[in-house]
């Protein structure tokens, strides 16, 4: 059995073997499944997750992320309209290194959904691959102060 980087890996340890099983489903089933809606759909999927597991404190988020496999996430910079966290890790490196991997959507969404419940506003939030010494997504959340939150511009998953 091959894949299409004709590479399996062999994990050392349970939590590789682990891992290599979520990136399976995540990196290569669900967008099959999904088609050419899954940047969409993960991203509404992401804001759904969010609002399973709802937290307080960006602390609890960053916990959160690391628990979750998604990488090491980091609050860079925060104004009076948006956001910007900074989220890298080996995984994230190595996925793009082989371009497994096109966006980070799930995160994105998951993002969004965070800081809505923090700000009460509704917001949005865009990701930015940056490639260097250590690769990174940059996610910036953004929000319209006069846009509060109501029951007909909030809709689920």
């Amino acid at each position: 059995m091959k894949k299409d980087n004709d590479v399996l890996p062999e994990p050392t340890n349970e939590a590789e073997g682990y891992l290599f099983g979520y990136e399976l489903m995540r990196d290569v089933l669900l967008p099959e499944l999904l088609g050419k809606e899954d940047h969409s759909l993960l991203y509404w999927a992401g804001r759904t997750l969010a609002r399973k597991y709802p937290m307080d404190t960006t602390e609890e988020l960053i916990q959160f992320f690391a628990a979750a496999n998604f990488g090491e996430l980091r609050l860079k910079e925060e104004t009076s309209k948006t956001i910007t966290f900074e989220l890298s890790s080996d995984r994230i490196s190595e996925l793009l290194r082989k371009r497994m991997h096109e966006g980070f959507q799930l995160e994105a969404g998951f993002l969004a959904e965070h800081v809505q419940r923090q700000k009460e506003r509704v917001t949005e939030s865009f990701e930015e691959i940056k490639r260097g010494k250590e690769d990174k997504i940059i996610f910036t959340v953004q929000w319209d102060r006069k846009d509060e939150i109501s029951d007909t511009n909030v809709s689920e998953f």
